[in-house]
C-alpha cells in the first residue's frame, strides 16, 4: 500500500510541514485534491461555455457544484478555528488546499474558498454586530450572496490608504457617501448584494489613521453608478469582474457602520491576515499547472523542431530545472508564512506575509512566462490556460497593496535593527583590541579609525 505522503496531493509538501499536518487534514487535502482533479479541471471548458451564454452570473455548473461541496462538507474549508462551521483546519493546512484549488481559476468557487468572500468574511466574523452578521454575514457563509471591498480610487494615491478620499459624511440617522472607486466586484454580476466600502469620516482629524470608517453598502442602493466594467490586461474577469463606481448621495444607514467611525484602519489591518496570502497559495497551483503542461509539451513527439524534441535542447533542460526549484522555493516561502501566523500570530508574521506577497507574483509570471516561451505562439492564445494565469499573477502584484509598499515596510523594519548590529560590530572592535594587546600585536586599523569591524 502507497504511504500517505506519496499521494499526488501531498508529494511536493516539505517533509517538515507534512509532519505538521493533522491526520483530519490530510484527508481534507486528498479529497479536494481529487475534486479539483474530477470536478473541475476537466469542467474548464464548460464553465467558460457558460459564461459566454451569460458573462455576468454564476455559471449553473459553479452553483451544482457548490451544493455539492456543502453535501460533502468541503465549503466554507478557509474558516479559522473559532467559526461554529470551520473544519478546524491550520492555516498551513489550509494553505495545501488552497494551493490544489488554485490549479483552477474557478475551483475555489465552488467551495465558497474565493476572494474576496474569504477576506470579507472574516471581516464580517471579527468586526461585525450580531444583528450586522446575521443581515450580511450568514447568507456569505450560505453562498447564497456575494460581496465586495470597495478600497481603491482613482484621483489618489491608494497604496497609501490615508489617502483615500470618497467622503462619507453624517445626515441624522444615514451617513451620505460621494466620491468615486475603482475596483471592487461588478453591480452587473446579478449576485452581488453588497460593498464594504472606506471612506473618509472625519477629514480633519490630526490623526490621519482614525480619519476613515467602513460602511456596508448594498449593491442596490439609488446613486451607486457603475460607469464601466474594468479590464484587467484585456481580461473582464467574469463572473465576479472590476468596476469603476461613481458614489453620488448615495445613503446608508448608520447601521450599517462596522465597528464604529474612525476604525478602518483596523478593521482593516484585521482583514488582511492569512487573507493576504491565499492569493501566494493559488499561484503556487496555478505554476505547477503551468509547469505539467510544459513537460507534456516538452516531450510531445509531434513537436520537434529541427528534428528534437523541445525537451531536449539544453536550454530547455535547465529552464525546466529551474522552474521545478523555483516553485519548490516559492511553496517554502508561503508554507513558512502560514506556519509562523499559525504559532505566532498575523502581527509577529508580517515580515514572512510580506515575503509571500513580494516574491511569489513575481516568481510565478516569471514561470509562466517560461512556459508560454516553450509552448511558442499557441502558448499565448486561448488554446491553454497559460496566458489568463500569468495575467493573475501579475495582477496579484498589486492585490492587497502593491509590491513596492511591502518592500517598504520590510526595508524600514530592517533599517530598525542597524542600531543593535552597530553594537555587535563595536563589541567585535573591543575584543580585537584586547586580542591584540594579549599577543602583542600592533593595533593597525582602529588606532587612528572610528570604522567598524
Amino acid at each position: 500500500m502507497a504511504s500517505e505522503s506519496e499521494h499526488p496531493s501531498l508529494t511536493r509538501v516539505p517533509t517538515g510541514y507534512r509532519n505538521k499536518l493533522s491526520p483530519k487534514a490530510v484527508r481534507l487535502i486528498k479529497r479536494v485534491y481529487d475534486w479539483v482533479e474530477d470536478e473541475c479541471i476537466p469542467a474548464d471548458p464548460i464553465f467558460k461555455e457558460q459564461l459566454n451564454q451569460k458573462r455576468w452570473g454564476i455559471p449553473p455548473i459553479v452553483k451544482e457544484l457548490r451544493e455539492k461541496a456543502k453535501a460533502e462538507g468541503l465549503f466554507n474549508l478557509f474558516l479559522p478555528k473559532h467559526f461554529e462551521q470551520s473544519p478546524g483546519l491550520t492555516i498551513l493546512e489550509y494553505s495545501c488546499c488552497c494551493e490544489i484549488l488554485g490549479r483552477v481559476y474557478w475551483a475555489p468557487m465552488t467551495m465558497n474558498c474565493h476572494a474576496p468572500e474569504t477576506g470579507n468574511i472574516e471581516l464580517l466574523a471579527k468586526y461585525c454586530s450580531p444583528e450586522q452578521k446575521k443581515q450580511w454575514l450568514q447568507p456569505l457563509l450560505d453562498g447564497t450572496a456575494s460581496s465586495a471591498y470597495s478600497m481603491t480610487e482613482p484621483n489618489v494615491a491608494s497604496s497609501d490608504a490615508t489617502n483615500i478620499s470618497i467622503r462619507i459624511k453624517r445626515e441624522g440617522n444615514e451617513y451620505v457617501i460621494n466620491g468615486r472607486k475603482l475596483y471592487g466586484n461588478t453591480k452587473a454580476n446579478e449576485d452581488l448584494t453588497f460593498y464594504i466600502l472606506m471612506g473618509c469620516t472625519d477629514p480633519e482629524n490630526p490623526d490621519p489613521w482614525k480619519r476613515h470608517s467602513m460602511l456596508i453598502v448594498p449593491s442596490n442602493t439609488p446613486g451607486l453608478k457603475l460607469v464601466r466594467n474594468l479590464t484587467i490586461m484585456g481580461y473582464d474577469c467574469a463572473p465576479e469582474g472590476h468596476g469603476e463606481y461613481v458614489y453620488e448621495n448615495v445613503r446608508v444607514p448608520v447601521e450599517n457602520c462596522i465597528l464604529g467611525e474612525g476604525r478602518a484602519f483596523e478593521i482593516a489591518q484585521g482583514r488582511l491576515g492569512p487573507g493576504r496570502i491565499h492569493h501566494c497559495m493559488r499561484l503556487i497551483g496555478q505554476a505547477e499547472r503551468a509547469y505539467e503542461l510544459t513537460l507534456i509539451r516538452a516531450t510531445d513527439p509531434q513537436k520537434k523542431p529541427r528534428g528534437k524534441l523541445i525537451g531536449e535542447y539544453d536550454s530547455n533542460i535547465e529552464r525546466i530545472a529551474n522552474m521545478r526549484m523555483e516553485i519548490d522555493a516559492m511553496r517554502l516561502v508561503v508554507l513558512n508564512a502560514a506556519d509562523t501566523m499559525d504559532i505566532l500570530g498575523n502581527k509577529a508574521g508580517r515580515y514572512s506575509i510580506a515575503q509571500a506577497k513580494v516574491m511569489v507574483p513575481l516568481a510565478v509570471t516569471k514561470i509562466i512566462d517560461e512556459c508560454m516561451q516553450m509552448f511558442g505562439g499557441q502558448g499565448l492564445t486561448q488554446h491553454t490556460f497559460l496566458p489568463e494565469a500569468w495575467t493573475y499573477a501579475r495582477f496579484v502584484r498589486m492585490a492587497d497593496g502593491p509590491d513596492a509598499a511591502h518592500r517598504h515596510q520590510v526595508g524600514r523594519d530592517q533599517l530598525k535593527t542597524a542600531g543593535g548590529f552597530r553594537a555587535r560590530n563595536n563589541a567585535y572592535k573591543q575584543r580585537y583590541q584586547e586580542l591584540a594587546k594579549k599577543w602583542g600585536v600592533e593595533d593597525k586599523i582602529y588606532c587612528n579609525l572610528k570604522e567598524t569591524f
